[in-house]
């Protein structure tokens, strides 16, 4: 009777292990099968890196040109591509987390935003395409073999300005000047290349020039500072520490009555007189036009020549030039989009 029961037990035990074996047996299949469905979307929607140095408006406005170029061109957040956004805050060590971020969810490609982010990005990959922005020389920042075939990973768009004409507006609107004085951040090599195109620009129209270089931020208000009393006009290039702190400069060149012309418009918005520069809305938008020939295969970066833009618009500060008691020439105001 005993062994009768056992029996009875075993069976029942036998019964149980093969109805939840049969149950694991099932989910294990419905798991698997959600893996694969899971897998098959990730491999049809494209993952973007996009890597900011630092907030400010013409950064910003490249970010956001470069995400609505690539929707132009059919790739449509939330449909068929996901952006994974970081912002290094000007720090080279966010940089290279982000940069290893990257590279370590391999993604499909790298959008790097100005100069000292392409130049990390390029450093920590040679497979993934990276489309840079708001870079004014390429071959200068040594990221690619010729502006023309740039010849590995790395193409883009550049902000190069015109800056001889930017010192022609200058001039128009202080035709007095005898000396300009300029800021700029030492570690940019984009900013000590348009210094330099601007002395010589300068020297050729018997202007003398004298420069002031800041490391960070924290340097703006002395450096500026360094050039009252020395200079007539200021000059700022677009370097990425200026365009933070355009404020912080105001707030010393205001008080000593002296203008501050730009190398673009987001800097005029914040406080400075007048620019004659690019769009870097439309700039980020050819950028992302770029990056979508890439991910349709129809391009690659090694043979996608930089492109640079060929039009450019004066902004002028209305406030700023009363607060200055400077009259800007019509001339000038006939042709620009006015800041009140």
């Amino acid at each position: 009777m005993q062994n009768g029961r056992m029996d009875i037990m075993k069976k029942r035990s036998l019964k149980k292990f093969a109805a939840g074996a049969a149950l694991l047996l099932a989910l294990g299949l419905l798991a698997g099968c959600g893996g694969e469905k899971q897998e098959a979307g990730s491999k049809a929607q494209l993952n973007v890196g996009i890597v900011q140095l630092v907030e400010h408006s013409a950064l910003d406005a490249a970010n956001k040109g470069f995400v609505d170029g690539l929707a132009d061109k059919g790739f449509k957040e939330n449909e068929n591509i996901a952006f994974d956004r970081q912002n290094a805050q000007a720090d080279q060590s966010n940089l290279q987390n982000i940069a290893h971020r990257f590279v370590n969810n391999k993604v499909d490609l790298i959008c790097a935003i100005a100069t000292p982010a392409a130049q990390v990005m390029a450093n920590a990959t040679k497979d993934i395409p990276i489309v840079a922005t708001a870079v004014t020389d390429y071959e200068a920042a040594k990221l690619v073999v010729s502006n023309e075939k740039p010849g590995a990973n790395v193409t883009g768009t550049s902000d190069m300005n015109p800056i001889k004409e930017q010192v022609d507006l200058l001039l128009k609107i202080v035709p007095d000047a005898k000396t300009i004085g300029t800021i700029y951040c030492s570690s940019e090599v984009n900013s000590q290349m348009q210094v330099e195109i601007m002395k010589k620009a300068a020297a050729e129209r018997g202007v003398n020039v004298v420069e002031a270089t800041v490391s960070t931020v924290n340097d703006i208000q002395q450096a500026a500072q360094s050039l009252v009393g020395k200079v007539d006009v200021v000059y700022v290039p677009t370097d990425n520490v200026l365009a933070s702190s355009i404020p912080t400069l105001v707030s010393v060149t205001d008080n000593a009555g002296l203008a501050v012309i730009c190398g673009e418009e987001g800097q005029v918005k914040a406080g400075g007189l007048a620019a004659l520069g690019i769009d870097y809305y439309q700039l980020g938008k050819e950028t992302g036009e770029m990056a979508a020939q890439i991910l349709k295969g129809e391009a690659k970066p090694a043979e996608m020549a930089i492109q640079t833009q060929k039009q450019f618009k004066t902004v002028v500060n209305e406030a700023g030039a009363k607060r200055l008691g400077i009259t800007i020439p019509q001339d000038v105001l006939q042709n620009a989009e006015v800041v009140k």
